[in-house]
């Protein structure tokens, strides 16, 4: 059993998945869309990569406005989750994301990576944090 962390964007959705133990994320990859209204694609990747990881639940990023109020991005957040719970049958639990992006620029800007290969990059360390953000706070509650 493990759990998938999903960084939704307009163009590309960044994928991170838990170790068995649901201690660790790791970035798995960036899926790249042509269209930010086709999820043909994009949702039967997510069904093979819930086959071949044995995922039974996923983190979605949910970037709701500093303020907590939800705007155009989260509602499409929104729309997304209801279309991964209808293909997939998974719980699908919408994750406070506010500012995991800004931490992903943060730490690769660090490395000293290029600008073009920080862009490839970027939103699978997105989904790592979504991810790991949840599984810090599900071990958490679980041991207290």
């Amino acid at each position: 059993m493990r759990i998938m962390g999903l960084d939704y964007g307009s163009v590309t959705i960044g994928v991170a998945i838990s170790d068995e133990l649901l201690l660790t994320a790791q970035g798995i990859e960036v899926i790249r869309r042509k269209q930010e209204n086709k999820l043909r694609q994009t949702l039967a990747r997510i069904e093979e990569l819930i086959q071949e990881y044995d995922v039974n639940k996923i983190v979605l990023g949910y970037p709701k406005h500093l303020n907590n109020t939800v705007g155009e991005r989260a509602v499409k957040s929104e729309e997304f989750a209801d279309k991964l719970r209808a293909r997939t049958g998974l719980e699908v639990i919408l994750w406070d994301e506010r500012l995991t992006t800004v931490a992903a620029h943060q730490v690769l800007d660090q490395t000293g990576m290029d600008y073009k290969n920080k862009a490839l990059v970027v939103d699978k360390l997105a989904a790592v944090l979504i991810l790991q953000g949840y599984l810090d706070k599900f071990n958490f509650m679980k041991n207290n």
